[in-house]
């Protein structure tokens, strides 16, 4: 055991604690034990102090250069000019302005990403306005935390934020917010390859200010924190850490990965609420390769700590295999609507599974009961689905019937059967749906029955369902063939 004397700070015991997984701590004076710290003691003084960051813990020295013709040769030349009316903007205001974050993060790495984060050593929202007044547009702040949204003539969205620390009332909490200088409010950003920022005023534009190591940690190709309490104030940066690590192809600092395997066994996300981690979770699945992602997850053993029903077996991974394909498949068609694909795959974790475990972990992730109640109504057609689809195929297979069966159920209930189809006709005849059927429409309208003398009323929908069933079942190619079985149809309707 490391023993502590009664004159260290406590940033030792959290370094003992956390980073060494040592349970408890012996506190010596003069050789002798006078007491200990446990890991409670540890959680319930996070619980009742802010998680304040020492200067000590930001160890780094600034690291300075000149990137302004990286940005003049990697961003276009309007989103260039931008981030220079901006700068001559904040310098006439007496301000400072930084591009931060993940904008800056993309530049060095060359990632087209063109989402601008501006951080402001100045009042956020009021350069927010005068940036309106210049360029219209509109702006809206939220005053509470000292930013404001700008979206521009051309739909352009700019995030400002005023430069700020946050700190964390409690472990997995929202942050607090304090005004600052721009050190502390990187300090407060959760990876070094986000701790990153570029100056935007005139006389020193395209300068990046790097305190914390990105640069390097983007060369080495490395995901790591900037402090060790980083997981413990909010947990659902472990979702974000396996995110970059996937997108980039980066790896997890060693460091980083104890952290994380730390935080999983003091059970913090057991403290955050399901809003957060269903954010985090529907960012992730819409990554390019979210399987990679979560069979990450999984080899760190996130999801038990989440919900069981995110656990995943092999059953599952085969399932949520064929759930990417299938998603990567209908995303060639340039088909829409676009799925939700985060909703495909959570119909993946609740397969074999009832409708009571399936509440569960909806409310888990704190679904609404609106949201709640259209979700699982989303599973019991799957079942039905699958139910009428048994049946289609022991009969006459008619096309029409495959489409009646198909039509009422939304897009992402049809690719899920898709991809969970039991044999090879039902996945046949889905993808067959989905690239041709599903968009099939009659040749004749509501004017040319009531040319023909009918009332409108309820018939017309009758009627109408009856041409396309025709139609889908090739028996009425071309409009002159479907006005005529609609001649046919409202004399049946006359005749009762």
């Amino acid at each position: 055991f490391t023993g502590l004397t009664p004159e260290d700070s406590l940033y030792r015991v959290i370094e003992i604690v956390i980073e060494q997984g040592q349970r408890l701590v012996p506190i010596l004076e003069e050789g002798r034990l006078t007491g200990v710290v446990t890991r409670t003691d540890l959680i319930n003084w996070l619980v009742e102090e802010p998680a304040r960051i020492p200067e000590s813990l930001s160890q780094h020295r600034l690291r300075e250069r000149r990137v302004g013709s990286l940005m003049r040769n990697r961003l276009p030349q309007e989103v260039y000019s931008l981030l220079q009316q901006m700068g001559r903007l904040a310098r006439d205001m007496g301000y400072t302005a930084y591009a931060v974050g993940g904008f800056v993060r993309d530049i060095l790495l060359q990632h087209p990403n063109y989402d601008l984060d501006l951080v402001l050593e100045g009042d956020g929202i009021e350069f927010a306005a005068q940036l309106v007044r210049l360029l219209g547009g509109r702006y809206r702040s939220h005053k509470k935390f000292r930013t404001a949204v700008v979206i521009l003539p051309d739909g352009h969205r700019i995030d400002v934020a005023t430069a700020r620390l946050e700190y964390y009332e409690h472990p997995a909490a929202l942050p607090t917010v304090e005004l600052s200088s721009i050190k502390m409010d990187l300090v407060r950003r959760d990876f070094t390859i986000n701790a990153l920022a570029i100056q935007l005023n005139p006389e020193s534009f395209g300068e990046l200010v790097d305190f914390f190591g990105g640069q390097k940690d983007i060369k080495e190709r490395v995901i790591r924190v900037l402090h060790s309490l980083s997981f413990v104030e909010d947990p659902t940066r472990i979702l974000r850490a396996v995110r970059f690590e996937q997108r980039f192809s980066f790896r997890i600092g060693s460091q980083t990965e104890r952290l994380i395997r730390n935080a999983l066994r003091l059970n913090m996300f057991h403290k955050l609420s399901g809003s957060r981690i269903l954010q985090e979770l529907k960012l992730l699945l819409e990554e390019d390769d979210p399987l990679s992602c979560l069979w990450r997850l999984e080899h760190l053993g996130v999801p038990e700590n989440i919900h069981p029903l995110l656990q995943i077996t092999q059953n599952k991974q085969e399932i949520l295999e064929e759930v990417g394909r299938v998603l990567d498949w209908y995303a060639l068609l340039y088909e829409s609507p676009l799925p939700e694909r985060w909703k495909v795959f959570l119909l993946g974790f609740c397969e074999g599974h009832d409708i009571k475990e399936c509440r569960s972990l909806l409310q888990r992730l704190q679904f609404s009961p609106k949201q709640e109640q259209s979700f699982l109504r989303m599973v019991e057609n799957v079942h039905q689905a699958r139910r009428d689809l048994s049946t289609w195929r022991k009969g006459k297979q008619r096309l029409s019937d495959l489409y009646f069966i198909l039509s009422g159920l939304s897009i992402e209930a049809e690719l899920y059967l898709m991809a969970t189809g039991r044999t090879e006709l039902i996945r046949k005849q889905l993808s067959h749906y989905l690239s041709l059927l599903k968009n099939t429409r009659i040749d004749i309208s509501g004017e040319d029955l009531k040319a023909m003398g009918l009332t409108p009323g309820p018939a017309y929908s009758r009627i109408f369902q009856e041409v396309l069933r025709a139609k889908l079942d090739g028996e009425v190619r071309d409009r002159e063939a479907q006005l005529n079985l609609a001649r046919e149809l409202i004399r049946e309707e006359e005749q009762g």
